[in-house]
């Protein structure tokens, strides 16, 4: 047996260390480890409540519309307040916004090197020496789609800013709503630019992934982790049903989320031991860096004390009923509903659900009322608890928040990575990642390629998890 450390995982959003132990060419042990200390929770103790949405938009450059989406919604609840129809709907869009452009961003910019090879010049170069095994006809067609998919991210970025204002900062998402104005202009320009998006989402992202899935089928067997899933729901209509449902898939079977089961743990990460198996609306943030035993800066939340993956696997999994595309597209690859536990299977649910919000996208900025208001006025109250849950691209995403005295007197987040990246729990439950790495097969220590296609398929975001580095670490040369 052998161990094999992968630190920093490039092509990831922040800054991720991953340790594996390799016997007869399979993982046997692995562990996940966010290597930075976040503390934006302490940061908001005792400010005003409506800095939340503005402070944890800052969390992360690539997820700052979901944050201040979840700080919003969380704000909601404590004040008491719902937006009118403009600022659902304008919500929705610059939140489905955002998405899009970072599933495009995940696909062709973080993760496609790691089955297509470019010219032998930066970016796509150092690169480990791994089996690419794309026809040269898709793999130039791929290296093509990566150049345009940054044109292609940079309307997003323009469509979403129509609504919501220039990113990352975003400031267009507000407690009671939205602040933009809606004009028929504003219609128009948001809409041409979405045709352009949904256009490349049908006719270079899909095919694409499917090409993939094709030339590298045994990838339908690489990464299955935990099989259990978990979403939180995104994107109202006016009713409060969501074009994305909330849900459990538990042991096989499909369950009602009900949010007051999740916890918690901090046996592994560097946390004291008080602040474990507490639910977020009791969360303490009290860090402990020369803990005995702990390997991470991520907490292990768990949901009944079971091992959960979030993400748009577990989106498009718990709603196959309701929208079986990414059941569909996977029978006319020739798999089998089981195989969606994996690394193709993740890839596959993320371009299928572009799909499926772009065209939700264009419903949505027709139901738009020129003049009509898009905000409802509040007042802070003395005291108050809410709670903002929603989708990031990434996974299920949660904000609590207790005022006292008009102010905050505890905020706590639980981020998609925080459940995918997680150490192991209380119970010695490895995490998501840790789990999907456990069986992995690795042909070349050296050029350990299979590890972070199973880490990358994930779309990690350890800037939203964790935000302090150690300066003093050595500098390190490392492949891409």
């Amino acid at each position: 047996m052998h161990k094999v450390t992968i630190d920093p995982v490039t092509r990831i959003e922040g800054h991720l260390k991953i340790e594996v132990e390799i016997e007869n060419g399979k993982v046997v042990h692995a562990q996940s480890s966010g290597a930075m200390h976040r503390g934006i929770e302490t940061i908001l103790a005792g400010r005003d409540p409506v800095d939340a949405h503005v402070l944890t938009s800052r969390v992360c450059g690539v997820c700052p519309v979901s944050h201040a989406q979840a700080a919003v919604l969380c704000a909601d609840e404590a004040f008491k307040i719902a937006p009118p129809d403009n600022g659902r709907i304008l919500r929705n869009l610059i939140q489905a916004g955002n998405n899009l452009m970072s599933h495009i961003l995940h696909f062709y910019h973080l993760t496609a090197l790691d089955y297509v090879t470019g010219p032998d010049t930066p970016p796509f170069i150092p690169r480990y020496k791994g089996d690419y095994r794309l026809p040269k006809e898709i793999n130039d067609k791929a290296v093509e789609q990566y150049i345009q998919a940054l044109d292609i991210r940079m309307k997003a970025h323009e469509m979403l800013a129509i609504f919501g204002g220039r990113v990352p900062g975003l400031c267009g998402t507000v407690p009671g709503g939205a602040t933009e104005t809606v004009t028929v202009d504003k219609i128009t320009d948001f809409l041409w630019r979405l045709k352009e998006i949904k256009s490349f989402i049908e006719n270079s992202y899909l095919p694409t992934v499917i090409a993939v899935a094709k030339v590298y089928p045994d990838y339908w067997n690489i990464g299955v982790g935990c099989k259990n899933l978990l979403s939180y729901g995104v994107y109202p209509d006016a009713s409060g049903k969501k074009l994305i449902n909330a849900g459990v898939f538990s042991d096989g079977k499909d369950e009602e989320f009900d949010h007051a089961k999740i916890t918690e743990h901090v046996k592994y990460a560097w946390y004291n031991d008080d602040n474990g198996g507490l639910h977020p609306s009791k969360g303490k943030t009290t860090p402990s860096l020369d803990k005995p035993g702990a390997y991470s800066w991520l907490k292990a939340p768990r949901y009944d004390n079971k091992v959960y993956e979030v993400g748009p696997l577990a989106r498009m999994f718990i709603n196959r009923k309701q929208d079986p595309v990414l059941v569909n597209t996977m029978e006319t690859l020739g798999m089998t509903e089981s195989k969606v536990f994996s690394v193709l299977g993740r890839h596959a649910a993320r371009a299928v659900e572009s799909k499926i919000c772009a065209d939700a996208m264009e419903k949505w900025v027709m139901e738009l009322k020129p003049g009509k208001p898009a905000h409802t006025p509040y007042t802070v109250p003395k005291e108050g608890e809410g709670k903002g849950l929603t989708e990031a691209s990434r996974g299920a995403l949660g904000h609590w928040m207790r005022i006292e005295n008009g102010k905050v007197a505890l905020y706590q987040m639980i981020v998609p990575t925080t459940w995918n990246g997680s150490p192991r729990d209380d119970n010695g439950q490895p995490g998501p990642i840790e789990q999907a790495l456990i069986g992995t097969p690795v042909k070349d220590d050296n050029n350990p390629i299979e590890l972070v296609r199973v880490v990358r398929s994930f779309d990690p975001c350890i800037s939203c998890a964790v935000h302090i580095l150690d300066a003093d670490k050595k500098q390190k040369i490392f492949k891409v």
